[in-house]
């Protein structure tokens, strides 16, 4: 036997000496089995030991090892994050790995740390989770500015762009709150883990989106709850997923922008207009799970009809206006006013209101002809003056002896009168 072993054993029998020692003061002379004698273990700091919890206080666990004395685990080595109580840590009755931090035998102090063995064991567990992206629950121990504090056995951290898919501007109510995560990077060197429950969030998200994508057709309708409006359209979720509505899918009427026809979390009826699986995309219409306005308008007109429109087109051929929602009817340029025009917006004007008379209705190809000037009456014409004989000078005779109409005396007043303008164009 070495010098060194033989130093050691005498050491451990002259603590497990001591410790008959202190059990059978402490018994005041009763007998102790040899059983309980073996039992008492001996200690020195440094060692990992076993124990259960016995007593919880707000700034220490107590824990029984199987020492003569319970030890104490204060708060600060009970968890690699800060705690405001040890019951956020431990409980009775619960078993725990610790390692001996201090030992006085004179004083009966024992510290232990729960937190170091818990670092030991964390550093090759959560190495194996990052190499293979496995998931982690987690509980929230602390928020704190820029994201979440949580214990992984040691201090871990979620960065606020990490805890949901969505922006999320107060994570007051956090604390406490369990999640999942997954190892987004580890630095042991520099006692660092940065978390992502995002990660997990995404993840679960495309692998629920895609099982609804295939489970959908075109022309399927189903219900749904508006989520977020934008100016092209608003997204709607159906069942964990969102679909698109293109703001001209939103009514049969004309939308300037999505919140002139729905809210954000109102219920709707949609029909599914397409399906892109590769990237994700759903197509949607309320329109179209809605009856067509051309379907419940062939039986509200009739060829005839004086009826109430608004103008809501104008171009160089004429103007469109809408008889119901959803149907409008042409006025050809020819049919808006009695006078001539050279463009519907000498008379007309987008927004207004007009009454038109139904030239012709035909539901099926979805085409109505109007005329406004067949519901106003035509202007009197102005009467034609009357034709008047207009006075004529006397004919002359031609043998007037009075006139001569010679080719001599013709010539004689021609040159007379343009000679002196001829002779200049010489």
């Amino acid at each position: 036997m070495s010098e060194e072993t033989k130093a050691q054993t005498e050491v451990e029998e002259t603590v497990s000496q001591t410790a008959a020692e202190a059990v059978s003061e402490e018994t005041s002379g009763e007998a102790i089995s040899q059983e309980a004698l073996d039992n008492l273990i001996s200690l020195k700091k440094g060692d990992t030991v076993r124990g259960t919890i016995v007593k919880i206080e707000d700034n220490q666990a107590t824990v029984s090892i199987g020492y003569k004395y319970d030890g104490v685990i204060p708060l600060r080595e009970l968890s690699a994050v800060q705690l405001d109580n040890a019951a956020d840590a431990v409980q009775v009755g619960q078993e725990v790995e610790l390692k001996v931090v201090s030992i006085d035998d004179d004083k009966e102090r024992l510290v232990l740390s729960k937190r170091l063995i818990d670092g030991e064991n964390a550093w090759e567990q959560l190495q194996n989770s990052f190499d293979n992206g496995e998931i982690l629950d987690v509980t929230v121990a602390d928020v704190v500015k820029g994201g979440l504090v949580v214990d992984v056995g040691v201090r871990g951290f979620i960065p606020a762009s990490m805890v949901e898919r969505h922006f999320v501007e107060d994570f007051s109510d956090y604390k406490g709150r369990a999640i999942r995560v997954k190892v987004k990077e580890i630095d042991r060197e520099n006692n660092k883990v940065i978390l992502s429950a995002k990660e997990v969030l995404d993840a679960e998200f495309e692998e629920n989106k895609q099982r609804i994508i295939a489970s959908l057709e075109p022309g399927q309708e189903l219900d749904g709850t508006v989520q977020r409006l934008t100016p092209f359209g608003a997204f709607v979720d159906i069942g964990g997923v969102d679909g698109l509505v293109h703001v001209s899918e939103l009514s049969w009427q004309h939308v300037a922008h999505p919140k002139d026809v729905v809210s954000e979390g109102d219920s709707v009826h949609v029909k599914v207009l397409k399906l892109d699986p590769s990237i994700g995309k759903i197509s949607l219409s309320i329109k179209a799970a809605q009856p067509g306005p051309w379907e419940t308008a062939g039986s509200s007109f009739k060829t005839g009809d004086v009826v109430t429109g608004t103008v809501r087109r104008l171009v160089n051929f004429g103007a469109f206006v809408e008889i119901a929602p959803g149907v409008e009817g042409l006025v050809h340029i020819s049919q808006i006013a009695h006078r001539h025009i050279a463009t519907p917006h000498e008379v007309l004007q987008e927004g207004q209101e007009v009454q038109a008379k139904v030239l012709d209705f035909n539901p099926d190809e979805k085409r109505v002809s109007l005329s406004i000037k067949e519901t106003e009456e035509a202007p009197e014409q102005a009467p034609r003056p009357e034709r008047t004989e207009r006075s004529r000078a006397p004919r002359e005779e031609l043998n007037n002896p009075n006139v001569s109409l010679s080719n001599q005396s013709m010539s004689y007043s021609l040159a007379e009168r343009f000679g002196d303008k001829l002779s200049k164009l010489k």
